[in-house]
């Protein structure tokens, strides 16, 4: 290549590369994830939930039910002579998921000072 032909060139796209603009405003969202093994104690701890943040006056989306996690085992009934008479089991995890936009501190607290009944799990992200 001469030196006219690489003056001429078109630039590419590398080089024309823009940015993206900044949002206005940065949306914070708290993400809540609910598990448990029943579902009425899982939906009565996501009311809970949500009771307090409608207290606090914050945009709640949710909740979203996500799906069942289902484990299955099978164990034998006898461990010699009737090894075709099996049991099946099977355990069921209830998922939700809530996002609250923009939370506040006072929120923050409230939530962690929220008392669930036993055998709900609650995993808390800042998204």
């Amino acid at each position: 290549m001469t030196a006219t032909e690489i003056a001429t060139k078109p630039a590419t796209k590398k080089a024309a590369k823009v940015s993206k603009p900044a949002k206005a405003q940065d949306v914070q969202k708290l993400r809540i994830r609910v598990r448990a093994y029943e579902s009425k104690v899982l939906d009565a701890s996501v009311k809970q939930i949500i009771d307090t943040a409608r207290r606090f006056e914050a945009t709640i989306l949710g909740p979203i039910p996500l799906p069942t996690e289902i484990k299955r085992y099978t164990v034998n009934r006898a461990s010699f002579i009737y090894k075709d008479a099996r049991e099946q089991f099977e355990m069921r995890v209830h998922k939700r998921l809530v996002d609250i936009v923009n939370p506040n501190a006072k929120l923050i607290e409230a939530l962690t000072n929220l008392s669930l009944p036993s055998g709900v799990d609650i995993d808390v992200k800042m998204a």
